[in-house]
């Protein structure tokens, strides 16, 4: 017969389920700048976690603050992972070629004129406007 584990000592597991949940959020939004499909995958475990954690807490009789917080963060990392991630998806295509010219661009013109042609092509798919929207900012 197994027995069941125990939390560490002065320590509860529904405070624990709490913090876990703020963290994986936080670590989720800043791999979502890094890394987009990373930062939606680690958005989704944080969600869980955040959801798994309120009854939990609600069950000890402790405050919710601290998971609602994570979920709250989790949503934000998810939209915000999400939008990028597809947003990539989307202009795979130019971002290749873009990729492509910057290897055989030695100069600095020369990737200059990459970008140029990244944002003209990148205009032909997207609708007018949204460069503007997202900045100018280089792939």
């Amino acid at each position: 017969m197994s027995t069941p584990v125990q939390a560490p000592a002065g320590q509860q597991p529904a405070e624990s389920a709490g913090r876990r949940a703020i963290w994986l959020s936080i670590a989720a939004l800043a791999m979502t700048f890094m890394l987009p499909l990373a930062g939606l995958v680690m958005a989704v475990f944080a969600l869980v976690a955040g959801i798994r954690a309120l009854p939990l807490l609600k069950s000890a009789g402790k405050p919710t603050g601290v998971a609602s917080g994570g979920i709250a963060v989790a949503m934000a990392a998810l939209l915000l992972s999400a939008g990028a991630t597809s947003m990539q998806v989307y202009l795979m295509d130019e971002n290749s070629a873009y990729q492509e010219c910057m290897k055989g661009a030695g100069t600095v013109r020369a990737q200059g004129e990459c970008f140029v042609q990244f944002r003209e092509s990148a205009e032909k798919k997207l609708p007018p406007d949204v460069l503007e929207l997202l900045g100018a900012a280089r792939p």
